[in-house]
């Protein structure tokens, strides 16, 4: 009998959502196994996965469908070799848009309104009006955001409705999304950056992107401009970033992810007051297993269907 393997603890996919998987499978045995023993012991039989070993998918000869419980799959990186494995590779694309929007706003708001300063103050007790030179509004400002799929694009939404007008890169720039003004692909990167109020990183990690910010990108930002980065560290070259921060190529920048995390505590970003460090949870809500699970049992259906699945990822671009 064909294996439904779940690479999930009970924490993240309890009893009663296994429960559910298993209804949606007749026919197929349904194992939760987290411990690396376990998963030897039923490889043979793998033929759908939640989750993986990603050192041992070139054992799981029978596996045809792995779906990431996340979206980020810069790991094939790592594993060249799983691109020319047989097998469809899905991820959960879609299920972080809510929280990390929400953040990617609650950066710019708190540099709009000077609230770090003012939390700082709070700790020392110190009555610290800022000056209306430090403060702007994010209505008429510009937003570019690199990277438009459904983070980007419910960021959008949530930009256009302050008043921001928002324009876009991304790999296909064909179609209209609601909010975003006009999109462009990625050549045309180094015109529209000297045009943005705030840069917006939500872009994976693959060879296309590995690095795409460094110093000729930072010293073509507006000296007024602020630089967020949900996606991945490695998008940015970190020493660039931090000079541009120190000599004001660029007004600040909201980080939640960096190039080694967690972020080395020598790290001169952790001092700086132009900078709004987050510990990689931007992605984070109460309802992202219930998100992803939903989007599992979807292609789920589709799979035993024989219909295309959702969020394909293409192995060899690593998106």
């Amino acid at each position: 009998m064909s294996i439904l393997l779940v690479y999930l603890s009970s924490e993240r996919l309890p009893e009663p959502q296994l429960a559910q998987i298993q209804a949606a499978a007749p026919g197929m045995r349904v194992v939760r196994a987290t411990e690396r023993a376990e998963i030897e012991g039923v490889l043979d039989d793998v033929e759908i996965a939640i989750s993986f070993p990603h050192d041992l998918l070139t054992r799981a000869r029978r596996l045809r469908w792995l779906q990431e419980w996340g979206a980020g799959v810069d790991w094939l990186l790592r594993h060249p070799e799983v691109a020319e494995l047989d097998f469809t590779l899905t991820n959960a694309s879609g299920v972080h848009a809510i929280p990390i929007s929400e953040q990617i706003l609650g950066y710019l708001l708190a540099f709009a309104r000077q609230l770090p300063a003012a939390v700082r103050a709070q700790e020392r007790r110190a009555w610290q009006p800022a000056k209306r030179n430090q403060l702007f509004e994010l209505a008429g400002q510009t937003m570019l955001l690199i990277g438009v799929g459904a983070i980007g694009e419910r960021t959008a939404a949530l930009a256009a409705a302050l008043g921001m007008r928002v324009i876009g890169i991304r790999q296909n720039p064909a179609g209209d999304i609601p909010g975003v003004q006009a999109i462009y692909g990625p050549d045309r990167l180094h015109d529209l950056l000297p045009e943005a109020d705030c840069v917006v990183l939500t872009v994976p990690l693959s060879r296309a992107t590995q690095g795409m910010i460094g110093e000729r990108e930072l010293r073509a930002m507006k000296p007024t401009s602020y630089l967020i980065n949900i996606g991945r560290g490695g998008t940015i070259q970190q020493p660039a970033l931090i000079q541009a921060l120190r000599e004001g190529w660029i007004a600040g920048a909201g980080l939640d992810v960096f190039d080694q995390e967690p972020l080395p505590a020598t790290s001169p970003l952790w001092e700086m007051q132009n900078v709004i460090i987050t510990a990689h949870y931007a992605g984070l809500t109460p309802a992202y297993d219930q998100r992803a699970l939903a989007i599992f049992l979807d292609n789920l259906r589709r799979y035993r269907a024989g219909e295309p699945l959702r969020n394909v990822v293409d192995k060899a671009a690593g998106y």
